[in-house]
């Protein structure tokens, strides 16, 4: 690639488009070059759960791909990119790309991530898991994605909503080298007098968290 840094985000119908949302405006902080492909379910999710519009989210990528275009640029292995990650994952989405149903250019797009040994990362947004749920993340790992589902690290002490979105993007994005800013990590980031959380045994007392 030359140039800027370039990555493909998706966004599934499953509830958490916030995930996506923030993914898109961390990456335009960072410089990188983002091309985004959102599900017809992602529109109608991200109603329910933002005030945001689907324009609003369109004007955080550099490059809009429709759903249904399986001739766009990411459809093809020729397009050098860094890799993709889904945020959130659908289950449907999950499935298509664990079994090679490529019949969306986000499933599509996914599948030629994997097959040019990019990294492929999906923050997968469901629970409880039955078996047929285990089985496709089991899938789509052997095939080389990472499965992050987005899953709170109280150490960090999030005060609101945010604080766990920006956390979990954080860790994401470290998976393809980008250091957003957003994660506190663990023995490194403790504001000015804080200590690192310990752990206790049962039946002693709890250290003092001043």
């Amino acid at each position: 690639m030359a140039g800027r840094r370039r990555l493909i985000v998706g966004i599934s119908g499953a509830s958490g488009t916030i995930y996506g949302v923030r993914v898109l405006e961390t990456l335009r902080a960072a410089g990188v070059e983002t091309h985004l492909v959102m599900t017809k379910s992602a529109e109608t999710t991200l109603a329910y759960e933002t005030g945001l519009k689907v324009a609003d989210v369109h004007g955080l990528a550099d490059i809009v791909h429709p759903n249904t275009d399986i001739g766009a640029s990411i459809s093809s292995g020729s397009f050098k990119t860094a890799g993709m990650i889904v945020a959130p994952c659908s289950i449907r989405s999950l499935s298509e790309i664990a079994h090679g149903v490529t019949g969306s250019l986000l499933s599509r797009a996914a599948d030629v991530v994997l097959k040019e040994r990019r990294r492929l990362v999906l923050l997968v947004r469901e629970s409880p898991l039955h078996l047929g749920h285990l089985r496709s993340m089991a899938a789509v790992t052997e095939m080389g994605a990472i499965v992050l589902p987005p899953v709170p690290s109280f150490y960090a002490k999030p005060q609101t909503v945010d604080d766990i979105v920006n956390h979990t993007v954080g860790r994401a994005l470290d998976l393809f080298d980008i250091d957003s800013g957003l994660v506190q990590r663990w023995g490194e980031d403790a504001g000015e007098g804080a200590k690192p959380v310990r752990l206790f045994r049962r039946g002693k007392t709890a250290p003092d968290r001043k």
